[in-house]
């Protein structure tokens, strides 16, 4: 694929130092590639000044407003004319090698929507990354994990998901679409403004009739919580909320209220084990997380009418039947291979 076909889109929002850290070498291992963007949502550091002095091969798209991962990328992506576009994070250091797998992906799958790489801890190197390890999935609950991280616990990667496969979801954290899908889907939901807004998107993806995959060979260290570490209770309250959100706009009718039920008393009993830890500021982001939930419920009705124009209304492949959460906390299956292989619908 040519060079002017393939773009890298980093976004950022008081980022300084990541960019420093981490721009030059995407710039080093991306440029024979594709064309480096710095998509800036109104930063109030001196992010703007850095890319102008430092970094004049990037090009620069600059919103007026920090309107988080959704809004930033749906306004960057608008400016693009690039077919293949890879949505990276900026706190991400990716490999020598990284960028031409993804692209031979989308060469060699006319239907393949999204792809993600192999994503390891920058620090523990040897070892997955929360946000995406070797690709995600949902359980029948709509409890999203990956391959190499089901829920806290992480795996050492010794070369057990060296495959290239295909997933249900695929980390925002290096997130490769192809862009006339990623329009024709609607783009991200601005409703998430952060987490959990992929997993929405590859879920249309999935009804639209198109494929999600994840390429090992391709290989990117990510530092996490490079925007909210996991001790805030911001990133608290948007995961509980935008998980019933995604599941809201998405699950087919049949098994909407059972699910959504289900996870508020789920939920409530996460909220009271916070409590329990010494965590009442995780706990309150729980009860906030619900009652935003409440609040949306109209705006996420009309999405979930919108939902209705897509042909498919449960896209079986890579939904794990069982539960998650009762495997690992009751049966002690804390990594992806002690999930039962036959209650995967898909199971690479």
């Amino acid at each position: 694929m040519d060079k002017e076909k393939v773009a890298v889109a980093i976004l950022n929002y008081n980022g300084k130092h990541w960019l420093e850290k981490f721009l030059p070498n995407v710039l080093a291992h991306s440029c024979s590639h594709a064309q480096v963007y710095v998509i800036d949502n109104a930063s109030t550091d001196d992010s703007v000044d850095l890319l102008n002095r430092s970094f004049p091969d990037v090009r620069q798209i600059l919103n007026t407003e920090n309107e988080g991962y959704t809004g930033g990328y749906n306004a960057g992506m608008a400016q693009l004319d690039e077919e293949i576009v890879v949505l990276l994070n900026s706190d991400v250091e990716v490999s020598e090698n990284w960028l031409q797998p993804i692209v031979d992906a989308f060469e060699g799958d006319e239907q393949l929507a999204a792809v993600q790489p192999k994503i390891l801890d920058h620090k523990k190197r040897e070892r997955f990354e929360y946000a995406g390890g070797a690709g995600g999935f949902i359980d029948v609950l709509g409890y999203p994990f990956c391959r190499g991280r089901i829920f806290q616990e992480l795996e050492e990667d010794h070369g057990q998901y060296d495959d290239t496969q295909p997933i249900f979801w695929a980390s925002g954290a290096c997130l490769a679409v192809r862009r006339s899908f990623f329009l024709a889907a609607g783009q991200l939901d601005p409703i998430f403004f952060a987490h959990f807004e992929e997993i929405d998107l590859c879920w249309r993806f999935h009804r639209m009739g198109h494929r999600v995959g994840y390429v090992s060979s391709s290989v990117v260290y990510h530092v996490g919580g490079g925007t909210l570490s996991n001790l805030d209770p911001r990133k608290t309250y948007l995961n509980f909320r935008n998980n019933l959100f995604v599941l809201f706009k998405n699950l087919p009718g049949a098994q909407l209220f059972s699910v959504i039920l289900k996870r508020m008393l789920l939920d409530g009993a996460a909220g009271v084990l916070f409590l329990l830890q010494g965590k009442p500021r995780h706990t309150w982001a729980v009860v906030q997380a619900h009652g935003s939930f409440y609040r949306r419920w109209s705006a996420l009705r009309e999405r979930r009418k919108a939902m209705r124009q897509l042909p498919a209304e449960w896209p079986l492949g890579q939904v794990y039947k069982g539960s998650v959460s009762a495997d690992f906390f009751i049966r002690g299956r804390r990594r992806f291979s002690d999930l039962p292989a036959t209650d995967f619908h898909s199971r690479p």
